[in-house]
């Protein structure tokens, strides 16, 4: 591709230079033309006689469009006229869509008419590119044409991308069958599409003063594409740089942060029912072996602990510092804790940027900066890091250790957090409170939770992603090793409430962190009690090898709920074999049903579960099993829970290592059976068909995104 960036660089100089905001339809072309993009045969007219004489030029038909920079959407305000088939038609046309621009907004100025080749046949999409506040520039491809905001069918990447990542969003929006070729009409040009695509992307990445760029209708034809609308709408406002420590500077501040060997509580107290004095409890309490200093400006002790007026006077090198006092004590603490030379401080009181107050939020970020300092916070509830005992909270200790560490922006998410992890006995690796987020952040709090050893999944509640560009490039290296699982919170369409262009608009809802998230591998949990169910069960399940998925149930209506189920969170359904529809075959009564679902139907006796598990876990071209149990008589509940986990062990010994989740339902006593299970490592769960299925569609969806699905196909 030929990128001529010198002319674009006149083009957005001139603009500047002129107080403008956006480029004109001239020279949009212009920019397009110097990217390889192509444009219809077009001229300009400021009289209707021009336009006549344009359109006789290019020949008919042609299309007409009102030029004026404070009409946007040229369609709602009556500015595009098509179809235009002879010289006295431009003529007309020319005052009409003066006088619609002049009644849609009185104040507009109006440059002329645009007389534009009119294209026909292809299909109609849009390819743009927008400034997120989050993740920097987005390139975006979909459906385009009037209809654009109302379908929605866009998917977005950040910008620049590859040509496979550019190839990946035209098989990627809802509509890519379509683009395929269906009904006579002839497939798109792919390789056009995606080199305009990879071509918008880069110019948007070469030049950060392009806020937005909006071609839409592009032509998607049998042979290229042609971009027959451009606005390219500019923003010369410089852009603060963002801090990003490299990741050895990362690693050495969180190694000291979450593996202290010695911390201070600076406003320790000897009084029950403050924070102060629950944190140190919770510290003494929940085992930490280091050296633990209060600092307190007149105690001598606090909780049986020699007490200091400040971390100056303590001996020794201090790592930490969990800071208790109020907001307008902190700037001064942190000072003395650069002294110290303190790695960082743990910012637990609020009234900073939460309460508007953003200059005092400011004050101690540059502190941080100044004295080499991290912090985590402020208005936090402080961390737990198990593996060292460490409970840097006020929050109530916790003492189950795993290998999950979980994160949260609010403290309340944290307590569920908490209360959930003891009471499903899930064990942690580390919960952290991150709150306002002054300086570390998730992507920190990634790069620490890669190399640690004692984490083998990562999940986190986000409101907001200050770096989501630094998030994205940590969470896809990330991934790759350990299965990262997001909520993310707030999905509002404040980004649209601007709505300066098509793509503005479209970009303001959910769908960027959607398509960005996947994108780099996370796992996007939809509710809170989906992110910790992930967590929970994401380590249990051994990696799937295949995508062949087997349902084994002794309920039909639950086999028809768990297939539904399946649809729904991305997971294929196995055709069976007809060799393996035999087997199953000989364990299921007559009127029970192979095929897939394998209905053993409920008045079976334990065996024939028994048989047909061992089956399924037994055969190579089955990938996963999904198990569905109906309480009965015959087969009570903790039978049932018994010989699947004796069946998966035996197999398990023998090599056969494949995902298994199961769905209980019937009586009370169907609770006890799914814990049984999954204390043995089996998902399972009481009263629901879905819930099994969506922790087994996680794991497949990071399988599939960390590359360790071998491809393969029903076996037939």
């Amino acid at each position: 591709m030929n990128h001529d960036s010198d002319a674009v660089r006149k083009i957005i100089d001139r603009a500047k230079s002129d107080g403008r905001t956006s480029l004109t339809p001239d020279e949009s072309a212009a920019v397009c033309r110097a990217f390889g993009i192509a444009t219809p045969r077009e001229e300009f007219a400021k009289s209707a006689r021009d336009a006549a004489a344009a359109a006789s030029r290019i020949g008919f038909p042609v299309v007409m469009k009102i030029s004026s920079p404070d009409i946007l959407h040229k369609t709602e305000a009556g500015g595009v006229i098509a179809g235009v088939i002879d010289e006295a038609a431009a003529t007309r046309g020319y005052e009409t869509l003066v006088a619609n621009a002049k009644r849609y907004r009185a104040d507009a100025r109006i440059d002329g008419v645009l007389v534009q080749q009119m294209l026909s046949g292809g299909h109609e999409v849009i390819v743009g590119a927008s400034t997120d506040p989050s993740f920097g520039k987005v390139v975006a491809f979909g459906l385009g044409g009037v209809l654009v905001e109302v379908l929605k069918d866009v998917t977005f990447r950040l910008a620049p991308v590859a040509p496979d990542q550019a190839r990946a969003m035209i098989d990627g929006i809802g509509a890519a069958q379509v683009l395929r070729g269906v009904r006579g009409l002839p497939a798109a040009d792919k390789d056009a599409l995606a080199e305009l695509i990879e071509s918008v992307s880069i110019l948007v990445d070469r030049f950060p003063e392009i806020a937005e760029v909006d071609l839409n209708p592009v032509f998607a034809m049998a042979q290229g594409a042609i971009a027959a609308d451009v606005r390219i709408l500019l923003d010369f406002t410089p852009q603060a740089a963002r801090f990003r420590p490299s990741r050895e500077e990362i690693m050495r501040a969180m190694n000291r942060i979450m593996r202290p060997k010695a911390v201070a509580v600076i406003g320790a107290s000897t009084e029950d029912g403050k924070i102060g004095n629950s944190v140190m409890r919770n510290i003494i309490d929940g085992g930490y072996r280091g050296g633990l200093y209060p600092i307190h400006p007149k105690a001598a002790e606090v909780l049986g602990r020699k007490a200091y007026r400040s971390v100056k006077d303590v001996p020794g090198e201090l790592d930490l510092a969990v800071v208790t006092i109020p907001a307008r004590g902190v700037a001064a603490a942190l000072e003395e804790c650069g002294d110290k030379g303190v790695a960082g401080a743990v910012l637990i009181p609020s009234g900073f940027a939460e309460t508007g107050n953003r200059e005092m939020q400011e004050q101690i970020v540059e502190i941080a900066r100044r004295r080499k300092l991290r912090l985590m916070g402020p208005n936090i509830y402080g961390f737990y890091y198990l593996p060292e005992n460490l409970c840097a909270t006020f929050c109530t200790p916790y003492d189950v250790k795993g290998t999950v560490a979980l994160s949260s922006q609010s403290g309340g998410v944290g307590m569920a957090i908490i209360g959930f992890s003891r009471s499903a006995k899930m064990g942690v690796s580390a919960i952290v409170g991150l709150g306002n987020k002054a300086d570390i952040d998730e992507d920190d709090l990634l790069t620490f939770f890669e190399e640690d050893p004692n984490t083998q999944c990562i999940a986190m509640h986000v409101e907001d992603l200050k770096d989501g560009r630094a998030f994205a490039e940590v969470a896809r290296r990330v991934s790759k090793k350990k299965p990262v699982i997001v909520l993310k919170a707030g999905r509002t369409e404040q980004g649209a409430r601007a709505a300066r262009s098509h793509t503005a608009a479209l970009a303001g809802n959910d769908k960027i962190y959607d398509d960005v998230l996947r994108e780099c591998g996370v796992v996007r949990a939809r509710s809170l009690n989906d992110m910790l169910e992930f967590t929970r069960a994401l380590p249990a399940l051994p990696t799937p090898k295949g995508e062949n998925v087997v349902i084994i149930t002794g309920a039909g209506g639950s086999g028809v709920l768990l297939a539904d189920a399946c649809v729904d969170n991305g997971l294929r359904l196995m055709t069976m074999p007809q060799d393996l529809d035999a087997a199953f075959r000989k364990f299921i009564p007559p009127f029970g049903a192979a095929g897939n679902p394998v209905d053993i139907t409920g008045g079976e006796p334990p065996s024939t579960y028994e048989k047909t598990i061992r089956l399924g876990l037994t055969d190579a071209r089955i990938h996963a099993l999904i198990l569905g149990y109906w309480h009965t008589i015959i087969t009570p509940p903790m039978v049932f829970a018994r010989l699947v986990a004796e069946v998966v062990e035996e197999c398990r010994k023998k090599g056969f290592e494949k995902p298994v989740v199961a769905s209980l339902v019937g009586d009370v006593e169907v609770e006890e059976a799914a814990e049984y299970l999954f204390a043995r490592g089996i998902p399972a769960y009481a009263y629901t068909t879905e819930k099994p299925v969506a922790v087994l569609g996680a794991k497949y969806r990071w399988a599939r995104a960390a590359g360790l699905l071998v491809a393969s196909r029903d076996a037939q």
